[in-house]
């Protein structure tokens, strides 16, 4: 069922998340220093300020990535979905059928 998919987004989306929380805190930074921050390899984290960049979250500069001047705005967007995406796995464990030793097999 495509849970080991699922689990490889969600731990990409994190390090997303603690990548922009760095910019956020320290920017403008650069990939050497955010790699060392962070310690996630420098090639993850160009990566992850790549799909950042495309989401429009934080903004390359000389002196490295700095947030996007309406991140505040964004981050309440991205909690909201998140607060969604709970509620919609949430529904989904319910709707999954029980183990069989919980149905007495």
């Amino acid at each position: 069922m495509g849970l080991d998919r699922l689990t490889d987004q969600v731990d990409k989306e994190s390090r997303d998340l603690a990548i922009l929380e760095v910019v956020i805190e320290e920017g403008p930074i650069g990939i050497v220093r955010l790699a060392e921050e962070t310690d996630i390899p420098e090639h993850k984290v160009r990566y992850s300020l790549r799909m950042l960049e495309d989401d429009e979250l934080v903004e390359p500069t000389p002196q490295g990535a700095i947030p996007a001047d309406d991140i505040d705005e964004r981050l309440a967007v991205i909690n909201e979905g998140i607060d969604d995406l709970v509620a919609q796995l949430t529904e989904l464990r319910g709707l999954a059928p029980a183990e069989t030793a919980e149905r007495g097999q």
